[in-house]
This record gives structure tokens, sequence and C-alpha cells, in this order.
């Protein structure tokens, strides 16, 4: 019979499991795994205690094991790790013991055990020194817990772009949650001050294509435990305060920060100094004109899903840091602070050594976004929170730097004066003085800096000292958005401008090397390939992270279409006409509020399918509203770029089907669009910029093409018939002087640059001559040649848009045309073009491939008729054939016959041919009775004479500022175009003009003297040619 297996009593139970746990003997061991502390023996006999580990004894076993100098033996660190693994696996066995009271108290031990174990790895990597001080090299602890927090988060796909950073040592379950969980702040500082500082060096120069995915996880693992969350918001390197020299304080933030370096992680090229690898332009787009476009394709899919793993990282890091009350008001703190640092980012220019990136920028707009996400709803009640008084109270961003909608900083300053007055009644100066040294002796946190009003703090003013985390987000966002996404879409946009002048630059040096090559010709080519291959880079990594992510520019316009949504609010709502007085409130916010919205409309309108399935309704409606009202935005760029945007949405140009349901079943736009449209091609005359002369013609270009459109629609067009009915004397008229002025000088600046184009493809054409010349006159003329050519096209695109414009409205709408102030004018423009079209030097119009200027002679001259046949039909009273004649620049009777013959040749409608000749016949007559009209008023007295045309004034009128005297009709067709006195340019206006009743009484007398004299000779004249009959009969018989 065998023997019975002893029976272990619970000490003893409880000795060998604390003993497998930390591998330590406390007795002679022939294993060479377990370690004998000796010293630590000998000391338990001499006190006469048993040599049993016990739950008792564990921690000052621990620490002499910890503190022994082993050198076979594993360092602290990992073997605190793998002695926590171990309690796991003693903890899993024990749960098969029968005897629940030992079961018990040796799960009570274990636990105990592991809570040591955790808490001295946590001294062990706070004090590095303490324990094995004669152990050198190796890794520092907080590496090593690092290294165990990557191999916590890693997943199988953690090696693409770079190594695994994960060490040897795996994590057991449950460490780390024990290590960050229950410590307390004081025993995490130390740690988690070197754990962020090595944390955020793993991801420094890392782009888009590097391990940037487990450095992120663990941030976000970290920041989990509100006090590891705590520690980074206090880390020194939260917010730096440190400063190098050249490197300004909007960089600093970005490489010196904890967040920073995460935030850098881009595809977008940054300054040589601070590029990450690998480089994502190399990598990916390197000769990408020579690359199959699966490749391509495969690139652009590659950096989008690595950036939004990193937007959607990034994002979870800030939204779990702002849901901790102990850590949102840093975080808030932080946003601010890399807004301010890095104003200078708004700028066309940026300084790379003073600005953070646009990868940062454009990574922390993906992140703002994301966060104000639950508000993003147009009908969520939830925009009451957003208070545009934060503009002026807040305590952390200064908006006053920032252009207004439609106030100037005084008028801002006498708003928020006035709006304390009211708040604090009649409160003396003096009590204002007390208010403002409390303010300044207890809100140190102030991080706006003040607005100065009269001396006080527009900050401190009536403000408020909490606003609503969705008030904060909104402005903070629509601020990053300004300097990162919308500025790397400038960047994007200037990048593709540069491009093209580039290749229009190699295209030119390769036609001279076709002629002839230079060694410096040579060397421009490849110095120009090269710049074309980093510019061609450099756009597709903005194409690859930005164009090609819509739901990052879906997110962005929805976020636009809250701003022009509370916008609205702020005048009432959607409503027309606006009120005549802007709210300040609404003229104070800043103007990039607007016009970022209105530039991402117009990039995402040329981007395929960006626009598919968006409502755009709340966009027309704002647009319509504030596109022609000066008194709400100011700035008639942003004006116009509304313009642009609805120009960007005509159906055959958006390729959407739902942007002409905008335009046609609208009512806004129905009873608007039209109006606002001709008003602002008028206002847009003067923009008050030095080049307002060119500005307008880009502006009207587009308003041009939307007019065009809409005038096939026929509720549009009904309502522009009604608008030039109601406003024949007003806008209208305006409208079309200018649009007869700009057809007159950019048809002349065409055919002038076509002449000149003709000059320069002589001197081309005769090559023995040409080849004579220096290399860097023939670049010279060939870059005039080019620059030449793109200005003909322009003009002469916009010049047949006008003269398009011209023939339809006239057909149905003439009588503007014949207005008093207008046909002489319309007369004058139809006969100079009709004299450039076929007079002598026609043929001095023709080019090679005229088509590529736009230039269509044939179509211009059947339009040109076309028109004058229009006015002529609507004439019921006979007055253009004498405005045509009286032209004395351009009118000669033979043009149109010449016109005719060769519009029969050309296969123009036979009924508006012959229209055009009755009414050149009309003219030929209305020429000779103006010319006898003219005889018989003889020599007419100076003073009866306009001083500008010197013809005969009919109402003449005084000038109230110069005292001059002119006609009536003259001084209104001035006004068409410039409202000011033309002989001191002081104001002036049509109901400012003083009749001159005595002078036109006195011209009045004149012309009745002048007929009365006139009919006088003719009867006298007759009688003597009738003579007396009798000498008649004399001559007979002689």
């Amino acid at each position: 019979m065998a023997t019975p297996k002893p029976q272990r009593s619970p000490a003893e139970i409880e000795d060998i499991i604390l003993r497998k746990i930390l591998l330590i003997s406390l007795t002679p061991s022939s294993s060479s795994s377990i370690t004998y502390l000796e010293l630590t023996a000998a000391e338990l006999l001499s006190e006469g205690k048993p040599l049993l580990l016990s739950g008792d004894l564990f921690e000052r076993v621990l620490i002499d094991r910890l503190s022994g100098d082993l050198p076979s033996s594993d360092p602290p660190f990992p073997f605190l790790v793998s002695s926590f693994r171990r309690a796991l696996d003693e903890s899993k066995k024990i749960s098969s013991m029968r005897d629940p009271a030992v079961r018990s108290h040796i799960d009570a031990a274990i636990k105990q055990a592991r809570k040591l174990i955790v808490s001295y790895c946590r001294i062990h990597v706070g004090n590095p020194d303490m324990f094995c001080v004669s152990r050198v090299g190796g890794p520092l602890p907080v590496s090593e817990l690092l290294s165990l927090i990557f191999s916590e988060v890693s997943t199988p796909m953690d090696g693409f772009g770079g190594d695994s950073l994960g060490g040897d040592l795996s994590c057991p379950p449950g460490f780390l949650d024990e290590f960050f969980r229950d410590a307390d702040a004081d025993s995490l500082e130390l740690i988690m001050v070197e754990l962020y500082g090595k944390l955020r060096l793993t991801v420094e120069k890392v782009s888009a294509l590097g391990n940037f995915q487990q450095p992120l996880r663990a941030l976000l693992f970290l920041v989990r435990y509100p006090n590891c969350a705590r520690a980074l918001v206090e880390h020194p390197r939260w917010i730096p305060k440190e400063t190098f020299v050249l490197i300004g304080e909007g960089r600093m933030v970005e490489i010196s920060s904890i967040l920073g370096p995460f935030l850098h992680v881009s595809a977008l090229p940054d300054y040589k100094e601070f590029k990450s690898k690998p480089d994502v332009g190399q990598q990916c787009f390197s000769e990408s004109s020579t690359r199959r476009p699966a490749d391509l394709l495969s690139s652009f899919t590659t950096i989008r899903t690595v950036m939004n793993i990193l937007y959607d990282g990034l994002g979870e890091v800030f939204l779990t840091l702002l849901k901790n009350v102990d850590t949102r008001e840093k975080v808030l703190e932080y946003i601010a602070e890399v807004i301010k640092k890095n104003a200078a980012r708004s700028r066309i220019q940026v300084d790379p050594l003073s600005s953070a990136s646009s990868g940062m920028f454009v990574n922390l707009s993906a992140v703002m976004l994301q966060l104000c996400e639950p508000f993003l709803d147009a009908t969520s009640s939830k925009r009451d929170k957003i208070d545009p008084k934060y503009l002026f109270h807040n305590n952390r961003l200064d908006f006053r730097q920032l252009t207004a909608m439609n106030a100037s900083s005084e008028e801002v300053s006498a708003f928020i004066d006035n709006e304390n007055h009211q708040k604090n009644g009649d409160k003396s100066d003096a009590e204002y003085r007390a208010i403002e040294s409390h303010e300044a002796t207890s809100s140190g946190s102030n991080i706006g800096g003040s607005v100065h009003s009269k001396g006080r703090s527009l900050v401190s003013c009536t403000r408020k000292d909490k606003y609503s985390f969705i008030c904060e987000c909104f402005f903070m966002t629509a601020r990053v958005l300004n300097l990162g996404l919308m500025k790397a879409l400038s960047d994007y946009k200037h990048l593709a401008q540069e491009m093209a002048r580039c290749e229009e630059d190699l295209s030119t040096y390769k036609a001279m090397r076709d002629q002839g090559a230079s060694p410096q010709l040579e060397e421009d080519i490849k110095r120009l390939e090269k710049v074309i291959e980093i510019l061609s880079q450099d756009r597709l990594c903005h194409e690859a992270q930005i164009l090609r992510d819509g739901a990052l520019l879906r997110r962005a316009l929805t976020f636009y279409r809250l701003v022009v949504l509370w916008l609205v609010d702020l005048i009432g709502g959607f409503k027309m006409p606006l009120p005549s007085k802007c709210p300040m409130e609404f003229a104070c916010v800043p103007e990039h509020f607007v016009d970022d919205a209105m530039d991402l409309l117009i990039f995402t309108s040329r981007i395929p399918k960006a626009l598919e399935g968006f409502m755009l309704d709340d966009f027309l409606n704002f647009i319509i509203m504030f596109m022609a009202s000066p008194s709400y935005v100011k700035n008639p760029y942003l004006r116009a770029k509304m313009v642009e945007v609805l120009n960007s949405w005509i159906p055959q140009r958006s390729g959407l089907s739902t942007t002409a349901s905008l335009f046609e079943g609208h009512q806004l736009s129905l009873d608007y669009l039209v109006r606002n449209l001709l008003k602002t091609y008028v206002d847009i005359e003067f923009t008050g910029s030095h080049t307002q002369f060119f500005d307008k013609f880009t502006i009207r270009h587009n308003i041009a093409e939307l007019l065009e459109y809409l005038w096939d629609v026929p509720s549009h067009r009904n309502a522009w018939r009604q608008i030039a009915k109601e406003e024949e004397k007003g806008v209208y008229l305006n409208f079309l002087n200018f649009l007869i002025n700009d057809s007159i000088y950019l048809l002349d600046e065409s055919l002038n640059k076509i002449l000149e184009l003709k000059e320069l493809e002589a001197e081309m054409a005769n090559s023995t001559e040409w080849e004579r010349r220096p290399a860097q006159e023939r670049e010279e003329r060939m870059r005039l040649f080019h620059s030449r050519e793109n200005i003909v096209r322009f003009d002469m695109k916009l010049a047949n848009e006008d003269v398009g414009m011209l023939a339809f409205t006239s057909e149905q709408i003439p009588t503007p045309f014949l207005l008093p102030e207008m046909v002489e004018r319309v007369a004058s423009m139809l006969n100079y073009f009709l004299l450039q079209l076929v007079g002598p030097q026609r043929k001095s119009l023709s080019v090679k491939e005229p088509e590529k200027y736009e230039f269509r002679p044939k179509q211009l001259l059947k339009q040109i008729v076309q028109i004058y046949v229009h006015i002529a039909r609507g004439d019921k009273e006979g007055i253009f054939p004498a405005a045509i004649s009286k032209d004395g620049r351009s009118y000669n009777e033979q043009l149109f016959a010449t016109a005719a013959d060769i519009l029969w040749k050309i296969g123009q409608d036979a009924r508006v041919v012959q229209e055009f000749i009755q009414l050149g016949a009309k003219a030929k007559a209305a020429a000779s009775e103006a010319m006898d009209a003219e005889a018989a008023l003889g020599e007419i007295p100076d003073e009866f004479l306009d001083p500008i045309q010197y013809t005969l004034m009919k109402d003449p009128v005084i000038l109230p500022s110069s005292k001059v005297t002119i006609d009536r009709i003259v001084i209104q067709r001035h006004l068409l175009s410039d409202s000011t006195d033309p002989f001191n340019r002081s104001h002036l206006t049509q109901d400012m003009l003083i009749p001159n009743t005595e002078l036109k009484l006195r011209i009045e007398e004149f012309i009745q003297a002048q007929d009365s004299r006139k009919r006088s000779r003719t009867s006298c004249t007759e009688v003597s040619e009738a003579g007396d009959p009798a000498d008649g009969i004399a001559d007979m018989v002689e």
C-alpha cells in the first residue's frame, strides 16, 4: 500500500507560489533560473524566522532581489514584468484548490504581490538609479516601459512603412492598466515627463508613409487614464516656452510640444530643415508623367487611408482630453496658442522658420472638424450656443487684427464702448479704472491680450467668464481652417499656376532649341525640368491628402454651411430685402469666415463628384442675399467671389444636374438673382484697388456667363425684362453703359494686340534674321509673344461674351438702347466695330489660327449687324438712324454696303441683311438732313456750345460745384460711368444738376431766329429764280 502524500501547510503553499512568482529561493537551488538570496536568508535566520516566503516578507524579498548585484539575472524592469506575468499564471492555477479558505488566502497574497510588483516597477521607472547601481548600459527603464506600451498596442500591420517599435518583451494582460490606473499623480509625474518626451521622439520627422500609428495608439492608450491625461497637459512641453535662434514661436510649438510631432505627420511638403521621412513626393510621385494611372491611383488611396487613420487617432486623443474636466481647459489653451503663434500663416508668403507647417494645420483642421461634428447638423438648435460676443470678450483669441465684414477697428471699439455704457449705466471713468485694475490683477490667465478702446480693455469689457464648448470650438475651428485647410488649398492653387508657368517657359526653351541650341539654353532646360518635377511632386502630395479626401472636404463644407446659417441668424434669417442697417454683430465677424466658405465652394466645384448629393440651397440663399449688398459685405472682391461660386454651379460646368434646380426652381433665385447680378456688374467698376480696372474684367466675365445662362431660363428672362422696365433709368442703364464701355475697350485692345502678334510672327518667320539675334533677345521676344497670345485670348473671349449679351438683350429689350443718354453711345460703338471688321484695315487682322485667340470675325460681324437691326426694330420714333450718322469718328455710309456684301457671302439671314441695308439708307438720309440743319444754323455762339462735345446744347444745366454749364444729355452720359464733376472731380449726381433756363431760352430763340432767316432766304431765292415773265419772252424773242 502506497504511502500517502504529505499535506503541505498553507504557509508552505504560499511560500512555493510566491517563490515561483519571483523566481527566487531562500535555500541553495540547483536551477540556474532561480536566484538564491543568500544574504536575505541569513538575515531571516538571525531573526529567528523560518525560511518561508510570505505576504509579509514579499516586499522585503522583492527589494533585496532588485537591489542585489546579480549579473546573470534579468534587469529590474523585465524581471518585474515577468514576475507580474507569473503572478497571473499562478492566479489561474489556484482555482483548482479544494479548500476555499486556503484558496482565498493564497489569492489575496498573489494580488498583494502583483500590487507590489507594479508599485516597485513605477518606483524603478521613476528612479532608475535606485536599484542595481552597478549595472551600466542597456535601455533606460522608461524606454522599456514605452516598448512595453508599443507591444500592447501593436497590430500585424505595424511593420508598414518601417520597423515595429515594440521590443522583445510582451506585455502581460492588465499590467499597464494597473501601472497607470492605480498610481497617484506624484508617483507618475517624473515617469510621464520622460515617457511623453520619448514618445514624441518616435514620431519626430515621420511622414505619412512612416510608422506613426504605433506611437499614436500609444498616446491614445495613455490619455485614456485620467492621471496620464493630466500629466500630459501639465508637461513642460505641453506649450513649450523654450526659444531657438532664427526659429519663430509658430514653428517651435510644432517641433517642441508633445503633440507637435504627431500633428506634423503628413504627406504635404515641408521646408527642407523639417522634412519628414520617407519622402512622400519622391516615393509616390517621382516622374509621375511616366507612371501608370493605376499606380498613381494606388498612391492616392494609400495616402488618403493613412491620413484618415491619423485624423481619427488624433481626433480621439483630443476628444478624450476634452471630455476630462481636469484637462479640457489646457487643451483649449493649447489650440488657442497654436492659432495665435501661427497667425502669420494667413499671409501669401509664409516664413517656414517662423510658422508651423501646412501638414500640421491641415491635420489640426481635420481634428477640429471632427470635434464640431455633433453640432454641424443644419437643423440643430445648438447654433444658439454660438455667441457672437465671443469675438469681443473671449480670453483666448484676439480677433482685432482680422478684417471684419463691414466694420473698421474704430467702429468695433465704439460698438463695444457703447455696449459697456448700456450694461454698466453711468459709471464714472474712475469706476471703470477701478474695474480694470481689479481685472488686471485677477485675470493673469488672460491669453488673448487686450484690445483697446479709448484706453479701456475690449477683452475685459462685459466679458463672460465662460463660453460653451460649442461656441469655443466653432470660432477656433474657423480660425484653424483659415490657417490650415484653406491655406493649403491656396498653396495648391499657386503650385498649379507656378507649374503651368514653368511648363510654358520650358515649351518656349524647347522651341528655341529646335532653332539652335546653346550650352546656357540646355542648362536652363535641365533646371526647369527639375523645378517642374519638384512642383509636380508637391502638387500631387496636396492632391492626395486634400483634394482626393472627399470626406474631409464634405466635413469642411458642412462646417461652412453652419457658418452661413449662423451669420444669417444674426440678421433675422433668410429674407429679402435685407434690413437697411447692418447689425454690428454681423459687421464685426471676420471676413475670412465667408471668404473661406466661398473659396472652398469654388475648389470643390472643380473636383468631379465632390458636391454630388450635397445640399447647396443654404449657400445659394446666402450668396443671393449678400452678393449685391456692400452695406453688409464691404469687400467687393468677396462679393465677386460669391458670383464665381454661382458661375461654377452652371450645370454645363459643374456636371451636376441638381444645380439646375438651384437656379431654375428656387424662389429667392427667381426673385433676386438677375437683379443682384446686374447690380454687382455695376458696383464692381470701382473696387478701390489699384488694379480695379483690370480686375473688373475677370469678375464681369463670371457675371456675363451666368447672365447668358439665365437668359435661356424663361422665368429669369421675364425677371430681366421686368428689371429693365423698372430700372430703365437706374441700375439697368448703368449696366448697359458699362457693358458698352467694356466691349469697346476689350475689342479695341484685342485687335491692337493681334497686330502686334502679326509683327512678332513675321519676325520669327524670317529664320535667317531671327537666328542672328542673341539668345536672350530671342527668349524675351518669345516670352512677349506668349504673353500677348494670352492677353488676346482673354480679352477676345470677354469681348465675344459682351457683344453676345448685347445681341440677345437688344432683341427683346431694345428700349434702353434708345434712351437719349444711351442711343448715341450705342451707335458709336456699333459704327466703330463695323469699321474695324469691314473697314480698310480688316485684311491686316488676318492671323494664323484665329480660333486659338477666340477671334471669330464672321460671327462677330453677324452679331454686330443683329444689334443694329434689333435696335432699329424697336425704334418707334426714328431716332436711331440720326444717332448712327451723327458719329463723326467711325460712321461711313460705304461700310454698310461693304458689310452687306460680306453678310451675303457668309450666309447671314436674308431678312436681317435687308433690314440692315435699309437702316444704312436711313442713316445716309439722316446725315444729309443733319448737314442741312447745321448749315442753316450758321455761326453758333460759343456760349451755346457744350464745353465737352462742342455741339449746340439743347437742355443746358449748371454743375453745382464747378458752375460750368453743360448739355444735360452729355453730363448724364458722363455720370453713367463716373459720379463726379468732370471739371473738378467733386461728387455729382443727376439730381444735383441745376437747369439753366435763361440760357436754354436764348438758345431756343437763336434756333428760331436762324430758322426764320433760313426761310426768308429761301423765299427770296425762289422769287429771284422765278424772275419777270417779260424777261423770259424777251429771251425767247432774242
